[in-house]
Formats: structure tokens, sequence, C-alpha cells
């Protein structure tokens, strides 16, 4: 189980998707992930799913990823 301090905010999630996409408000509505049950990020974060789940299903859907992001 994650501790408090192991659990990623909204916040959190938000600048990563900043960090890594040239345009994060458009990624998190429009990109639907499979990843998240056929939904955005921001309907993910709606329908009250965890940031770290959220976070990993986009590392999954982009996995070109680069590991410093991961």
């Amino acid at each position: 189980m994650l501790s408090l301090f192991n659990k990623l905010r909204i916040s959190e999630l938000r600048a990563r998707l900043a960090d890594y996409f040239p345009d994060p408000d458009t990624y998190a509505r429009d990109i639907i992930h499979s990843e998240l049950g056929g939904i955005s990020v921001n309907g993910a974060i709606e329908i009250g799913m965890e940031p770290n789940e959220i976070w990993q299903g986009v590392i999954r859907h982009n996995p070109e990823m680069p590991q410093r992001y991961r």
C-alpha cells in the first residue's frame, strides 16, 4: 500500500504532463487512452481515478517516453 507521501497529487500529474507534452492541456482533454478505459486524462480525473494510475496509463500509452519521465 502506498503511503500518503508516495501518492501523486493531481497538480503533480499535471506538472508531469507539462514537462513532457508541448500542449499538455490539449493532451489531457483530447487524447483517449485505452489504458485508462477509453477516456482522457481529464475524464479519468473527473471520475476519481488515482493520479498514480493515470500517470501509469500515460506511460503505457507513450512507450517512447524517456525513462526520466517515468
